[in-house]
């Protein structure tokens, strides 16, 4: 029996509507929710929103116990538009391609791919496996190629003159200009640009009339062909190349090496696999674009629904301002997952509702989000979690299918990378920093702390500029103790001699607070002032600089555990 869900958030909500229409359309049979994947270049962590919102939305409705396909049509029979920016093993020699199907495209130099398409399909592939996500893969090339949407493409030709009046209606209008109480930022631009939606075809208009259906040519292997006849009685269809000057007469019911172009493609596809939900970005929903043509299209001729297809919005990357894969260094979901867990990741999609915007962070700020993660933890584990919080959180660490893989002993992130970041990677300075910072219950094993522990070893190896890289002295700065006042030699030897009783994270934390308010004449147990405040942030800056010689660094705790005791007391002029 069927359950229904009692989570209340945004999936939940598409999950109830989603069932609703399908027992409506087709009850009984398999729920299909779809995505589409383009791989033309890296598939970056924008595109992974149109995986993830409806695989989101598919696990909740596989969840209640329906059957539910989630397809992702891998567009590889798209034409390959321009050759992307940055990509190795890539020159401009490969723009002699463009026009040719993604996988007629040769791969990369070097790659272990057969050609462009799949070289590019496969880090998603692997990515998409590491998060969890379930799918029916779909190649377009196959589908074309073998035949399987021939009756479509007959009933699209036979139908050209209506597609193309449908179309008449929207090739004038434009989109209204967007009143926005923020500037659109780079990266949205950046997104919209590379997404192919800028570039839709809607087929030729010609003296032999309008079609819908594009021919590669059969000498070049281009799409820069032109239909100058068709019959429908013998479905004889004439086209000539502008690229190579060929040209030829076939039979469109025996001829498989072309396609419907997109805004025809689209929602012949949304009728053939009977797609209930499949949503898509802000720049296709403009009026003319493909989501709202299509909804036109399948409904008139191609006798279908059009899905329930919320818009989404872009994602940004913090601390960079481009995310097309028409570009080259833009992040994708494997760049991701070397630097997280799959769990935070899947979080980060999950906890916003399709229209919202959302930065990943590659920079600093991926400690504070870890933060953020580990308190969700502690509040699920402790019964304090908000509903839709504690929704987003179990959509994140489970499927249907069950639990992810996550680190045993989760050690904070900004603890590990800059454990990570002292000693190198070196594996046994790393055991015992990391065993002694909760000596009642010390991690006795690195494996306790993986993949975690790696993620952050990563990040700082990968991320953290060299210049914010932590160096520890070799020997004592002898001109900075010697100009120090007495109330600052005070501070290090109440540090000094505090060491031993205090040596663990939480007891370092207490006493690095702590001496600057006993030298106030306050208890360690105080609230700070703002004339403490800036104390401790004084004391802070002198540690640094005679630990590691600037103002700044890890947290002083995991700093001193780090560096040990005896070279703590060498440093400091004990």
């Amino acid at each position: 029996m069927a359950q229904q869900s009692t989570e209340t958030d945004w999936v939940s909500r598409f999950a109830d509507e989603v069932v609703a229409e399908a027992e409506r359309r087709a009850p009984g049979k398999p729920i299909v929710c779809a995505s589409g994947l383009s791989p033309s270049g890296p598939i970056h962590l924008g595109n992974l929103r149109e995986v993830m919102t409806p695989h989101l939305v598919a696990d909740e409705i596989r969840r209640r116990g329906f059957e539910v396909r989630h397809l992702i049509s891998w567009d590889d029979y798209d034409r390959y538009r321009k050759v992307p920016a940055g990509v190795a093993g890539v020159d401009e020699s490969w723009a002699e391609h463009i026009g040719k199907p993604l996988t007629s495209v040769p791969a990369p130099a070097g790659s272990a791919y057969a050609n462009w398409a799949e070289h590019f399909k496969a880090a998603m592939v692997e990515a998409l496996a590491e998060l969890g996500v379930e799918y029916d893969g779909i190649s377009q090339t196959e589908q074309y190629t073998s035949g399987a949407y021939r009756e479509q493409i007959l009933h699209a030709m036979k139908h050209r003159a209506d597609i193309d009046a449908i179309l008449a209606q929207y090739r004038t209008k434009k989109a209204p200009a967007k009143k926005s109480q923020k500037p659109v930022d780079e990266a949205e631009l950046e997104a919209a640009e590379g997404s192919g939606a800028a570039a839709e075809d809607d087929g030729s208009s010609g003296s032999a009339g309008y079609f819908p259906y594009k021919p590669y040519c059969g000498q070049c292997d281009k799409d820069l062909t032109t239909v100058t006849s068709y019959v429908e009685e013998t479905t004889e269809l004439t086209y000539t190349c502008t690229a190579c000057g060929f040209g030829e007469t076939v039979r469109l019911s025996e001829f498989d090496r072309g396609k419907l172009v997109w805004k025809v493609d689209w929602p012949m596809r949304w009728a053939y696999e009977g797609v209930i939900f499949e949503p898509s970005g802000v720049d296709h929903s403009s009026p003319g674009s493909s989501f709202v043509v299509g909804g036109q299209i399948v409904r008139e001729i191609f006798d279908g629904a059009q899905p329930i297809g919320p818009m989404y919005a872009f994602v940004g990357i913090s601390g960079m301002a481009k995310m097309s894969s028409s570009k080259g260094g833009v992040p994708t979901p494997g760049d991701a997952l070397k630097i997280m867990e799959a769990p935070l990741l899947r979080w980060l999609y999950a906890r916003r509702k399709p229209n919202q915007s959302f930065k990943i962070a590659f920079d600093q700020e991926i400690q504070r989000l870890y933060d953020e993660w580990d308190k969700l933890e502690a509040k699920v584990a402790d019964g304090s979690v908000l509903p839709a919080d504690a929704a987003a959180h179990s959509r994140a660490v489970r499927t249907a299918a069950g639990e992810l893989p996550r680190t045993p002993r989760p050690l904070p992130y900004r603890t590990l990378a800059s454990v990570a970041d002292i000693t190198g990677g070196h594996d046994e300075q790393t055991l015992r920093i990391l065993g002694e910072l909760d000596p009642a219950d010390p991690v006795t094993s690195l494996d306790e702390t993986r993949p975690r522990l790696d993620k952050a070893e990563y990040w700082i190896n990968t991320q953290v500029p060299a210049e914010q890289r932590t160096i520890v002295r070799d020997e004592p700065d002898t001109e900075l103790l010697g100009s120090l006042d007495d109330q600052a030699r005070e501070s290090l030897r109440l540090l000094l001699d505090g060491l031993d009783e205090h040596w663990s994270l939480d007891g370092l934390t207490t006493l690095v607070y702590g001496v600057p308010k006993i030298q106030a004449g306050l208890t360690p147990e105080a609230k700070p002032t703002p004339e403490l405040k800036v104390a401790q942030r004084s004391f802070f800056a002198l540690l640094y600089n005679l630990l590691v010689g600037r103002d700044t660094g890890p947290r002083l705790p995991t700093l001193l555990l780090a560096v040990g005791a005896d070279r703590v007391r060498k440093l400091l002029g004990a």
